[in-house]
């Protein structure tokens, strides 16, 4: 059975509330998702979702949600968005007052894969302070990894087109006519984040800021990482026997 795809009161925020689907499942997991990217994490997220029916609680998802918002944002939220306009980085205390406005939804019967927080330890830290006050408990900390050349290799291949902006890859998914888009006949180009030497930067910052938070789960004894190399499927069926393993599937 698939996962509720609702998830009103994560997106909005504040007094807003999302579906009600039932019955419940009969455990309510509660995991952490680490991975770069293009790594494949989304992918995982949905089958993991589809699998346990879990919420997908992402940060991205609130952040691009909140930009195209016309309704009133929480106090938290409003600060971030101000932030981002400026081009500066979201501080760790703001990122924080959003998951904590948006609480409600890890004390949620469905559970959650909680996907962008958190980023530091700093936030790992607030977390642990969530679950407390909560009575929550943290199954599993999902980290994926690949090696840097096979990320590049992925992301490299992307082509998006000019006008619709649907993406193609020039291995694994290439247009029918080299170049064009398929929908709309449009220009493919590869964006500048796509390039190898912009990849390999981004990748470089991801590790740098996410090997405290690794070793933090580390110790905890939740850390649980997985070698995304393979198809989603292999790759997903890699997610549940390591979770098996712990006894958490």
């Amino acid at each position: 059975m698939s996962a509720p795809a609702d998830r009103t009161a994560w997106l909005q925020g504040g007094e807003a509330a999302c579906k009600t689907y039932q019955p419940y499942p009969e455990r309510a997991y509660r995991m952490v998702l680490l991975g770069a990217p293009g790594i494949g994490k989304g992918t995982q997220a949905e089958l993991l979702c589809k699998r346990f029916r879990t919420c997908h609680l992402s940060t991205g998802d609130v952040f691009r949600a909140a930009k195209s918002s016309q309704g009133p944002l929480g106090p938290a939220m409003q600060a971030a968005l101000g932030y981002m306009q400026r081009g500066e980085l979201v501080p760790d205390e703001t990122v924080i007052d959003m998951v904590r406005e948006r609480v409600e939804c890890l004390k949620c019967d469905y559970g959650f894969l909680l996907d962008g927080f958190p980023r530091t330890v700093q936030q790992a830290e607030a977390l642990d302070r969530m679950f407390q006050e909560t009575g929550l408990v943290l199954d599993a900390v999902l980290n994926y990894e690949l090696p840097v050349e096979k990320v590049v290799e992925r992301l490299s291949g992307r082509r998006t087109c000019k006008d619709c902006k649907t993406t193609f890859h020039v291995r694994t998914m290439p247009p029918k006519v080299e170049g064009k888009c398929d929908k709309c006949g449009g220009e493919l180009y590869q964006r500048e984040d796509d390039r190898p030497e912009s990849i390999r930067v981004r990748l470089k910052a991801y590790e740098e800021s996410t090997a405290p938070l690794k070793d933090y789960y580390a110790k905890t004894g939740l850390l649980i990482t997985i070698q995304a190399d393979g198809t989603p499927e292999q790759v997903f069926e890699q997610t549940i026997g390591a979770l098996r393993d712990r006894g958490k599937a």
